[in-house]
């Protein structure tokens, strides 16, 4: 194997693209997402809404992955899943979480931190209804989720006979192993790359149901 990176210590880039003021943010974190997240859905990023998410088990091994965001609002951010994954078993474990959001292009990121519940099952089905056809029959043959299978052939076979076994039905049961989870904040971190690494970083904390806003050394 050839090595083409020999020394990493000299990748760098200075942030220049903005700056993040305590006297220029919403006072509520929510509001203050909402402002960056529309900022990168104008600017056209690639998948704003995919999102970080990192859990840990019960005995504290971590677990990131990258998921997308199906849902925004104060009462938290929500995401699906089978709830025989591995993210599934964590949180029934420990059923507390982070988002990550990192867009790139604007040299923001967003952490967001707090519990996860499940969202309810009138929720998730209809979530479940609105999705394209081959993902309904994806969550139905992709399980246990993580599982080892032979080969991508035989995974590919069982989609095919699902895809031919509904072939004319109107409507798929959603399948009992899935559905959705709400993440509740109770933490925000927003973040704005600056020059010489004097970054902002502006974190919102809910105390006593009032969110208070402080800054962070970079």
């Amino acid at each position: 194997m050839s090595d083409l990176i020999k020394d990493l210590s000299e990748l760098r880039l200075s942030y220049q693209k903005g700056e993040l003021h305590e006297d220029r943010v919403e006072t509520h974190p929510h509001a203050q997402f909402l402002i960056w997240f529309n900022h990168a859905l104008e600017a056209q990023l690639h998948e704003p809404y995919a999102m970080s998410l990192a859990t840990a088990s019960v005995q504290g091994r971590p677990h990131v992955r990258t998921v997308l965001l199906r849902g925004a609002t104060e009462a938290g951010y929500d995401f699906y899943t089978n709830y025989d994954s591995q993210k599934g078993k964590d949180l029934a474990e420990n059923p507390y979480a982070e988002l990550l959001f990192y867009w790139q292009e604007q040299e923001r990121q967003i952490r967001i931190g707090g519990k996860v519940v499940k969202i309810s099952e009138a929720e998730s089905t209809d979530y479940y209804h609105k999705r394209p056809r081959d993902s309904q029959i994806a969550a139905h043959i992709s399980t246990p989720q993580s599982g080892v299978i032979e080969s991508r052939e035989v995974l590919q076979q069982r989609f095919e006979q699902l895809q031919s076994q509904v072939e004319g039905k109107s409507e798929l049961n959603k399948p009992v192993f899935w559905g959705g989870y709400r993440l509740e904040p109770d933490y925000y971190e927003f973040w704005q790359g600056r020059p010489n690494r004097l970054h902002d970083r502006l974190s919102y904390e809910k105390q006593q149901d009032v969110w208070m806003l402080k800054r962070l050394m970079p």
